[in-house]
């Protein structure tokens, strides 16, 4: 099939044999965009968007300038997070009557801390097909840019805006042993670091990331502790994805029973956060091993 622009890069075309894919009709395309360098966007990507009968997207001009440098021509239409439940429905009746969409959002995997969960939803909910065009994540590129070492990496996102969810968030954050990894807006970094090296151990290990794939890319591995003192050295900028790395120690930490019963006493006088603090100055254990027992123990409140 011939690109609807005409500028199709013909041996990257050939190489990757996109052409010759299945590329089913009445199919919502999901399409990650590249989250900084217009490099990383994929053949594949180049091919869908050039192809497909039409563009939801999250801002028509921002995609519009992605579309124009690799001269793609596409009819594109608005499906941003305040008519994305209108935007859904139109789109699932275009894709009944066999066309191709695709969806993509300012930068980045669509319906990953941005627009397009509801989109997906409504078309896997109509019966039509969805179909995962990967590439850039500030998730996944975060992640293995931070030589973390856990088993498990969880995906948090944005902090919840409200003062209250967004302690409890960082408790349960502070109390898993498990990596995981956050995002932040260049205005609210500040804040949250400051809450990040009060929520958690001391020196357990966070990579900061800004500015992924830009000029002015940075990744720093430092300790908690160490947080709001590099904020003050550090100009905001850009967009930041916080890498929390696993809890040194934790999975091999074990409590006696002496602890347990201490632990025990503390939960009837203090909230989990405190208790689980007080316990391990007493102790030496990691904060967050305790302030799980702590939980468990109160049948999953941390009051």
């Amino acid at each position: 099939m011939e690109s609807k622009s005409g500028r199709a890069p013909g041996w990257l075309v050939e190489a990757s044999g996109v052409a010759a894919q299945a590329f089913p009709t009445g199919a919502l395309y999901v399409v990650a965009t590249p989250i900084g360098n217009a490099a990383d966007i994929t053949v594949r990507a180049w091919w869908v968007l050039s192809h497909v009968d039409a563009i939801a997207a999250e801002d028509t001009r921002t995609t519009r300038a992605l579309l124009e440098r690799y001269g793609i021509s596409a009819r594109l239409v608005a499906a941003h997070e305040h008519n994305e439940r209108a935007a859904a429905q139109r789109i699932v009746e275009r894709l009944r009557a066999g066309e191709r969409v695709a969806l993509v959002t300012d930068a980045g995997t669509p319906a990953i801390s941005d627009p397009g969960a509801r989109i997906v939803r409504a078309v896997l909910d109509a019966g039509q097909r969805v179909v995962p065009i990967p590439g850039a994540s500030s998730f996944t590129a975060a992640a293995s840019a931070a030589g973390i070492d856990a088993d498990e990496v969880r995906f948090v996102g944005f902090l919840p805006a409200g003062a209250n969810k967004r302690a409890e968030r960082l408790r349960a954050i502070a109390a898993d042993s498990a990596a995981c990894v956050l995002f932040e807006a260049p205005h609210r970094f500040a804040d949250t670091a400051r809450e990040l090296a009060a929520a958690l151990d001391p020196g357990r290990r966070v990579v900061v990331a800004r500015e992924l794939t830009k000029k002015f890319e940075t990744i720093v591995a430092l300790a908690a502790r160490d947080l709001p003192a590099w904020v003050e050295r550090h100009e905001a900028r850009g967009e930041y994805a916080i890498v929390i790395d696993a809890a040194g120690g934790t999975r091999a930490a074990a409590l006696d029973e002496t602890t347990r019963l201490w632990l025990a006493a503390l939960a009837e006088e203090l909230p989990a956060a405190r208790a689980a603090a007080v316990a391990a100055k007493a102790t030496g254990l990691p904060r967050e091993l305790l302030y799980r027992e702590l939980t468990a123990l109160r049948g999953g409140s941390t009051r």
